[in-house]
């Protein structure tokens, strides 16, 4: 590079770093000298500066060019009508809004809306704006909750885009609700994709295959089981509940010898799923010694000797010998015996009687509690909605009094089993015996819309609450599910609600004004939603 002179006026043969270390110190502490030795000021030092840095560049070599991007893939499906893209506008930018804090006030909040919008724009197969993926990925970088309907919304064309920025990587690694269909009719592709595809795109595969084919499956997930991470390990096996079948088994008994612990867990919780397997036969043996009928003064009850050790075998069947703080041993044994035994070893043990009998029998020794809890566990695992039914009982009777377990977590596993309807039918008459104070649990794994004698009971309860006097505080939790899932035709039931009652004798100070703020929000996000509804069923006009 040639050499050029100093233009008149600025230092003379300063370097760079000389140039920085007068900026950093000041012209006064670190002067510059021009010709003839002159010191020069601040002016002079930023000429220089603007004289170095064309030189530097113009010294600079061409670099070659970054490739360009593959282009996006097409995405099919048909695009979001006007109204319906305005909204998802408005909701992101809403998330994006600083919180106000303080009381909520009276306005929907937006940001739990979100779900349930994607879900019905999922619903209706509409793809994504292209201008709103961005806002999307990143809605769904800040909640976890989001992401497996905004990778289905966002489509091919969203993993695409996430492909390109660092911060939306957890697209890729993402659950398979997100990863493209693959397709399975070329084997050649298919054995491509397991052995180089990214992890949510080999699960994926391997749920479109076994959904053909369980035993290439199988097959497929063997081929490389020894080769996989254990996490990996995991998430391979959890696939499999998905038409778990008798044919399963071998493959299951052999991740019984996992490495991984909780590897051999899942396998063993699969093998107590399939009441034929030699796994639930021999935990049937094992619990059946445990548990037996005692006929012994002319009535029936239940005797219970529980374990009195862990052996390797029952390891190996994925009992954990250690037990949580708090919890005995033999226990902590019992119940996972009982907990992975087909349940109508218990119908055969005593004497056919049902399960609605033998949740009513006695239980000596204070051992109820226990089984009953084991029971409730089975009855979840195994899918059986008779025992659900038993463990349940009446929903007008106490919790603490009912023949299964006290905890609502529990109740609220075994509500999962029942035909939605029914699910719904029994949780509307647990709020209307005992309010909703204990609900909030029991109404999450309700189906949503909340209709019928459902929505009618979480109102009335509402109602009741609000005439109580007291602050609406305790039942937010389930006022804001009511303003997510109740149907949006009960806003015109609501909107008596909103004014400000008269305050009984006794009551908080002020809580009718916050009590009619809570069902104006209600009643404004009822109404919202419904407009939401009926933006997404408009014809597209893209």
């Amino acid at each position: 590079m040639p050499t050029t002179a100093t233009p008149p006026g600025l230092p003379v043969n300063d370097s760079w770093e000389e140039l920085v270390a007068s900026a950093l110190l000041g012209t006064d502490r670190r002067p510059l000298r021009g010709e003839g030795g002159s010191a020069l000021g601040p002016a002079a030092l930023l000429d220089a500066a603007a004289v170095h840095t064309v030189r530097r560049r113009a010294a600079l070599r061409p670099a070659t060019g970054a490739a360009p991007p593959e282009p996006a893939p097409a995405d099919p499906r048909p695009p979001l009508p006007d109204a319906a893209r305005h909204r998802l506008a408005q909701l992101l930018a809403d998330r994006s809004a600083p919180p106000g804090g303080g009381r909520r006030g009276a306005a929907p909040d937006l940001t739990e809306l979100i779900p349930q919008w994607l879900a019905a724009a999922g619903a209706r197969g509409y793809r994504a704006p292209a201008e709103l993926l961005p806002a999307l990925l990143d809605a769904a970088r800040a909640r976890t909750d989001l992401r497996p309907h905004v990778l289905a919304f966002a489509g091919p064309r969203g993993l695409w885009l996430a492909g390109l920025n660092p911060e939306w990587r957890f697209a890729l690694r993402a659950s398979t609700r997100g990863a493209p269909r693959p397709d399975t009719a070329d084997p050649e592709a298919v054995r491509l994709l397991w052995d180089e595809g990214l992890f949510a795109e080999r699960v994926a595969l391997l749920a479109a295959v076994r959904e053909q084919d369980p035993a290439e499956a199988r097959a497929l997930l063997a081929g490389t089981w020894s080769t996989e991470r254990a996490e990996d390990r995991l998430m391979f096996l959890d696939s499999l509940r998905c038409g778990l079948s008798g044919a399963d088994e071998d493959f299951l008994e052999q991740a019984l010898a996992d490495r991984s612990r909780n590897v051999r867990a899942t396998a063993a919780e699969l093998l107590s799923a399939l009441p034929g397997s030699a796994l639930a036969r021999r935990m049937a043996e094992r619990a059946t010694s445990c548990v037996n009928p005692d006929r012994t003064g002319g009535a029936v009850s239940v005797a219970v000797e529980a374990p009195h050790e862990c052996d390797a075998a029952m390891q190996r069947d994925g009992v954990a010998p250690a037990p949580p703080s708090g919890r005995g041993e033999r226990s902590w044994w019992l119940g996972q015996l009982v907990e992975a035994t087909p349940l109508g070893v218990w119908r055969e043990r005593f004497d056919g009687r049902t399960a609605h009998e033998l949740v009513t029998l006695s239980v000596a020794d204070g051992w109820a509690g226990e089984l009953h809890a084991a029971w409730c566990r089975a009855a979840v695992r195994q899918n059986d909605p008779e025992w659900a039914r038993a463990l349940l009982g009446a929903p007008s009777t106490p919790p603490a009094n009912g023949p299964g377990t006290v905890s609502l977590a529990e109740r609220s596993k075994l509500l999962a089993t029942l035909p939605p309807a029914e699910r719904a039918l029994w949780v509307a008459g647990f709020i209307a015996a005992h309010g909703l104070s204990e609900a909030f649990q029991l109404l999450g794994v309700c189906s949503v819309p909340w209709d019928g004698p459902l929505g009618r009971a979480v109102v009335d309860a509402l109602d009741i609450a609000r005439d109580a006097g007291s602050y609406p505080w305790s039942f937010s939790g389930v006022m804001g599910l009511a303003e997510r899932c109740l149907n949006p035709a009960e806003a015109d039931r609501l909107a008596v609600l909103t004014t400000t009652p008269d305050e009984p004798e006794g009551a908080s100070p002020g809580a009718g004004g916050y009590w009619s703020e809570a069902f104006q929000r209600l009643v404004s996000t009822l109404r919202l939603r419904a407009a939401m509804d009926a933006e997404l069923a408009e014809e597209s006009t893209g």
